[in-house]
């Protein structure tokens, strides 16, 4: 599917593949084949988080060599973080939690947002501002699939994408409700694989994922 990274919405991120990988780097040198591998297994949508001090680094890589990969930037917490996520070449952004003052941000930026939110208040603020794509986050720990099924009454006209404690195991379960496009996890991307360059082993694992039906 031809894509144009910049005229990206936050349904369009959602909707490329069932899983949203959550991928945490320590190493700069592992940003680069480790999209490759995602890419090959039919990932593109990569969020690398802000929580380590290597992350902008890393994106930048994705961004400058792995251009069939869209990089997006998560745990962006203030209109600095956004800012630094695009001039790194960020092409989307994920926020743990909403404010206005990050979501303004974002759009000032043109950079599409997956708010995250645990709470209905927490939903409510986010649509006030004009997102309609949002994270649940943790999902797992704010109510898991109890909570999306009782949403789906007040918000029908919100998109999710739950994220924290998705796994192999219990992600077809969330995609199969009306309310979710696609999941977050960091099941694909496990820390000892990156850690000893087994691009094969994450090229399968994105391959797996992609095949979950929604």
């Amino acid at each position: 599917m031809a894509m144009n990274p910049d005229k990206l919405t936050a349904l369009d991120v959602m909707r490329d593949a069932p899983v949203i990988p959550v991928i945490v780097l320590h190493d700069v040198a592992h940003a680069v084949p480790l999209a490759r591998a995602l890419v090959a297994g039919g990932i593109r949508m990569l969020e690398v988080t802000l929580r380590t001090p290597q992350a902008l680094q890393c994106i930048e890589a994705i961004a400058r060599d792995v251009p069939e990969a869209v990089a997006g930037a998560g745990t962006i917490r203030s209109a600095s973080d956004a800012q630094a996520s695009v001039l790194a070449g960020a092409k989307f952004g994920v926020s743990p939690g909403y404010t206005s003052t990050v979501g303004k941000a974002c759009r000032d930026l043109g950079l599409p947002l997956l708010p995250g939110v645990a709470t209905g208040s927490e939903i409510m603020t986010a649509q006030e501002d004009g997102y309609q794509q949002l994270k649940f986050f943790p999902a797992m720990q704010a109510g898991g699939l109890p909570m999306l099924k009782a949403w789906q009454g007040p918000f029908g006209d919100v998109t999710f994408c739950p994220t924290g404690g998705i796994h192999a195991g219990n992600a077809a379960e969330f995609l199969a409700l009306s309310n979710v496009a696609c999941v977050g996890g960091s099941w694909i991307v496990p820390t000892d694989a990156i850690q000893q360059g087994d691009w094969a082993r994450i090229e399968q694992l994105a391959r797996e994922a992609t095949q979950l039906a929604r």
